[in-house]
């Protein structure tokens, strides 16, 4: 089975980070968020991926040749022009072939069970089985309605009146028929490819209840980076196994000055900081330069930007 993976999209809500980064290099406690979904697809044995690309694409293209994946293949779509979820699946339906095949979003981490899955969706019978997730969330974030054991609206985008409290997981197992209500000019799978098999053989769906985060807004990136109850670090050994990288607060070659204080906070690649700097519950991403005794607190930095993650606005400031 192969995995198509959605990794083309400009990731507006994590500007100013992703002004000179794409969203799916974006490091979660320094391993970039596209790299914990190659390594859940490769544990569930699926080793042949296609990853649409656009923002960034060669940036994408570099990393991921230079980091040597075991026993991965990465197929790359490149859109000159972004065609969104709909349009960039469907410009791949020949690369994927005539089999069921698996869609992930680059945007999240989670350790959905995905042999799990495929097999909940092999025994339906159903063209397409979403992977929904319970959230009391759910209204803000977007609904899926259900009913009957099947997926029938997304928030209530076909006034069916139907409301619960799951979400969509950004993941999922999809059989050919879904390219048949798709084309490849700019679109929304949900609109396209998930109404279509509501209303031409049923949408399954899959519940998850383990670990699921979307860090595609600087709060939630922000959040998961600081990683409180330790979840993430839990995916560090498979995920070492699977791909020979683990997720890790501290980078081993930042080079960090004489009496810093470093609480609650992730360390990037190359970061350098000055002596006697204070960083308090932040994310430092690789490259970052501390002048001695700067001050850092709930914030998140790159080498062009510094954003405070609190609505008090700490002082925080670069000397």
């Amino acid at each position: 089975m192969k995995a198509f993976v959605l990794a083309a999209g400009l990731g507006t809500r994590l500007l100013p980070l992703t002004a000179s980064m794409p969203k799916p290099l974006i490091p979660v406690l320094n391993i970039p968020s596209l790299f914990y979904t190659v390594s859940l697809l490769k544990q569930a044995g699926i080793s042949e991926i296609i990853c649409n690309i656009h923002h960034y694409a060669e940036k994408i293209r570099s990393v991921i040749e230079e980091s040597d994946l075991p026993g991965v293949h990465i197929t790359f779509s490149e859109e000159p022009i972004i065609l969104g979820t709909g349009g960039g699946l469907k410009k791949c339906e020949k690369l994927l072939g005539d089999e069921d095949f698996v869609l992930v979003n680059s945007d999240i981490i989670t350790d959905i069970d995905f042999r799990a899955l495929v097999r909940h969706h092999q025994q339906s019978g159903r063209p397409g089985t979403l992977t929904l997730y319970a959230t009391p969330g759910a209204a803000v974030i977007g609904s899926v309605g259900v009913e009957g054991g099947l997926v029938k609206d997304f928030r209530n985008r076909r006034n069916t009146g139907l409301l619960s409290s799951f979400i969509y997981t950004g993941t999922a197992v999809l059989s050919p028929d879904i390219f048949r209500f798709m084309t490849e000019e700019y679109s929304s799978i949900v609109d396209t490819g998930f109404t279509g098999l509501i209303d031409h053989g049923g949408l399954g769906y899959y519940e998850h209840r383990g670990l699921w985060m979307d860090i595609g807004t600087m709060q939630s990136y922000w959040q998961a980076n600081l990683d409180k109850t330790a979840v993430i670090r839990n995916l560090a050994e498979p995920m070492q196994q699977a791909t020979g990288i683990f997720p890790h607060a501290i980078s081993s070659d930042a080079v960090i000055g004489r009496d810093v204080e470093i609480s609650g906070s992730v360390i990037g690649k190359g970061c350098r900081l000055g002596a006697e700097s204070i960083i308090r519950d932040s994310v430092l991403l690789p490259g970052v330069e501390l002048k001695p005794g700067s001050v850092l607190v709930n914030a998140v930095v790159d080498p062009y930007s510094v954003t405070i993650m609190e609505e008090s606005k700490q002082e925080s400031e670069l000397l």
